[in-house]
């Protein structure tokens, strides 16, 4: 049942960045986000649905074109915290950019959102770690 409220509202977060219009983004977040989530993204650490939105919008509005974000795993689920693997893919098909986002559920919504884009390089089992 908690796989299953944070999936809702992951899917309900990542379809913001794939509204078929801007004036759909603030609702869409609004039904998945707190009022004062916290956004730990790769410009650094910023507060509230207005802020997410602002991202949002700004990815949106990618030179190569609106492109299309999309969750690639199933939800993993420790409590209260979950993580997912995503992609975000450019109108002409080509992957841009994926990576893993955790999230923290507070009554259902997402209250912090960790995103790491790109891939951690795996170390060989006989390589220790730098």
């Amino acid at each position: 049942m908690q796989e299953e409220t944070a999936r809702s509202a992951i899917d309900t977060f990542i379809s913001a960045f794939n509204a078929s219009e801007d004036s759909y983004v603030t609702a869409l977040l609004s039904r998945a986000l707190t009022s004062d989530v916290v956004f730990w993204g790769p410009l650094g650490r910023s507060e509230g649905i207005a802020a997410v939105e602002r991202f949002v919008l700004d990815l949106r509005r990618h030179p190569a074109g609106a492109g299309t974000m999309a969750r690639c795993s199933e939800v993993d689920m420790p409590d209260e915290w979950a993580r997912y693997r995503w992609t975000f893919s450019t109108p002409d098909g080509g992957l841009r950019l994926a990576g893993t986002d955790v999230v923290h559920l507070r009554r259902s919504l997402i209250d912090q959102v960790i995103v790491f884009a790109g891939e951690i390089e795996l170390l060989a089992p006989e390589q220790p770690a730098p």
